[in-house]
């Protein structure tokens, strides 16, 4: 039975392949895979590897040990325990992340999140909940969509962890952070969240991997782990799609 059911999966991938082509996710351009990018596009993306910093992630030109900080965790460590993130944001990968996240294209959660797996392995195999930042009703009643929920749930059907989609929630909007620095960051986003009512008995104990879409001075993550250890979780790491790298 199985081998049959596989068997018509694959025809009906097929058939629907040769009436619809799988597109490149960010051009259009014909791929030969659902949910890819073609070879040009590809290129363009900087994954970001080891070494970086033990706390935030961010990449290092050179090895300083396991254990290294980066000037920002040296100077004030996060709350978080770990930071990581499978892309740097950049020109090559901008484009297609401001499409999902306000374009409605949200047919790349899928290899969005493959990709963080493999940047996030040892922090989602540490886990035990994994929870999305939230938006705040108003925003998300605009949006339509949580872009950071669609990540975290394809990343715990895949992994097969629980996943909490309302553990936090956003109870004070805030006005765009673009061109603002860490400190204002901070301040725009402070006692913006908290822990759903119906969570707050099963948090405690809990080690929890927060999504987001991006990464840029870590303030909003910040807020949001600061609100679960408050509620008792007893670690919380982040994982997002993509990681804003400045050069000190």
């Amino acid at each position: 039975m199985a081998s049959l059911m596989n068997m018509l999966a694959s025809t009906g991938r097929f058939l629907l392949d040769a009436l619809l082509p799988p597109r490149c996710l960010n051009c259009g351009q014909d791929v030969a895979d659902p949910e890819g990018l073609c070879p040009g596009c590809w290129s363009k993306l900087n994954f970001i590897h080891a070494p970086g910093c033990s706390c935030c992630g961010r990449p290092f030109e050179h090895e300083i040990g396991p254990a290294g900080l980066c000037a920002t965790c040296t100077a004030a460590r996060p709350p978080f325990r770990r930071a990581r993130a499978a892309l740097r944001y950049e020109e090559g990968c901008r484009d297609l992340i401001l499409r999902f996240k306000h374009a409605d294209r949200t047919d790349s959660a899928p290899a969005f999140a493959r990709w963080m797996i493999r940047a996030g392995t040892e922090l989602i195999e540490d886990c035990e909940v994994i929870a999305p930042v939230p938006l705040h009703w108003r925003r998300l009643f605009g949006r339509r969509y949580n872009q950071a929920a669609l990540l975290s749930r394809a990343i715990a059907k895949t992994t097969g962890k629980r996943h909490a989609p309302d553990l936090l929630q956003r109870v004070r909007p805030s006005t765009g952070q673009g061109g603002l620095g860490r400190r204002a960051r901070r301040e725009k986003v402070a006692h913006a969240f908290k822990v759903k009512l119906s969570w707050r008995d099963q948090v405690g104990g809990c080690n929890i991997l927060l999504i987001d879409d991006v990464y840029t001075t870590g303030a909003t993550v910040s807020v949001c782990a600061e609100a679960l250890l408050d509620s008792g979780a007893r670690v919380v790491d982040v994982l997002t799609l993509a990681q804003v790298v400045r050069v000190f």
